[in-house]
């Protein structure tokens, strides 16, 4: 035998090496024994607005964990920070006492420079007032329905009203607003006081049950009643709440009390009243 065919009979001879081979891959129908169920069908819009709201919560999430101020603080550290030094009280008592003699000063104005009444309607804007109001000037804005910070109200302009104004006058901001910015802002914040509860002005039927009597039936008839400060004036305002301005932009109002002609915030703006309200409307 020639050694090539040796060579040849050992090759064929020789045991066969297995070839590797991959495994079946067992699905899911194959591993449990029954039919698996096909996915529903989400759209994308659906998906979107998901993700939208999870991100919303987690922010939400976030700054009720952080607090008012950016950090959220031990029960410790907000118990040390509530605690007033004896200074800040000497300084509280001082400031209330200097804002009733500054009351008692501008009250002793003469009626001479309380202006001319240029329309039967004001509006009046709170923009100041917290820790260094005297109790007897808290009491005239509680008197003018002007409890909280950016709140508005419509009153019929009397000397007596210009004369609650002239006392605390470093606290409000008021003039003469148009027929476009009242029923602006009747449309957009107005609400109906009912047993102590805040009722948007979106049905008719509310306002016709309250104010029926009256002859004022929609949110047309409240807009041509407090616009022309007709007869029913006063009810109309009663049955509504304070409106509750938004947030002025950085700039607006500057925190300064000194009157607006001499460059501050406070006092008349007359007209100049509606470019403010347009801008927090």
């Amino acid at each position: 035998m020639s050694k090539s065919r040796a060579i040849s009979l050992l090759v064929v001879g020789a045991p066969s090496i297995p070839s590797p081979q991959r495994r079946p891959i067992l699905s899911l129908k194959m591993m449990t024994g029954e039919e698996g169920q096909p996915l529903p069908y989400v759209s994308e819009i659906v998906l979107k607005k998901r993700k939208v709201r999870d991100e919303l919560a987690i922010t939400r999430r976030t700054q009720l964990e952080l607090g008012k101020y950016g950090a959220k603080k031990s029960k410790k550290q907000s118990d040390v920070s509530d605690i007033k030094r004896p200074e800040q009280f000497i300084k509280e008592f001082r400031d209330k006492e200097l804002d009733l003699i500054r009351m008692k000063q501008r009250a002793k104005r003469s009626k001479l420079m309380i202006p001319k009444l240029r329309s039967k309607l004001l509006f009046i804007i709170r923009i100041q007032g917290k820790n260094d109001m005297h109790p007897k000037t808290r009491k005239i804005l509680y008197n003018l329905r002007l409890r909280k910070v950016f709140s508005g109200v419509f009153v019929k302009a009397t000397e007596r009203v210009l004369e609650m104004l002239q006392k605390v006058e470093p606290y409000v901001t008021y003039g003469y607003p148009n027929l476009k910015n009242v029923k602006e802002l009747i449309y957009k914040k107005g609400y109906a006081r009912i047993d102590k509860k805040a009722v948007p002005l979106t049905d008719n039927n509310i306002i016709e049950q309250a104010l029926g009597k009256h002859g004022i039936i929609c949110i047309e008839d409240i807009v041509h009643e407090i616009t022309n400060v007709g007869p029913h004036f006063k009810e109309v305002i009663r049955f509504m709440g304070p409106i509750i301005l938004s947030k002025p932009e950085d700039g607006l109002i500057k925190g300064k009390k000194q009157l607006y002609k001499e460059g501050g915030d406070a006092g008349n703006r007359e007209d100049e009243i509606n470019d403010l309200i347009s801008k927090m409307n």
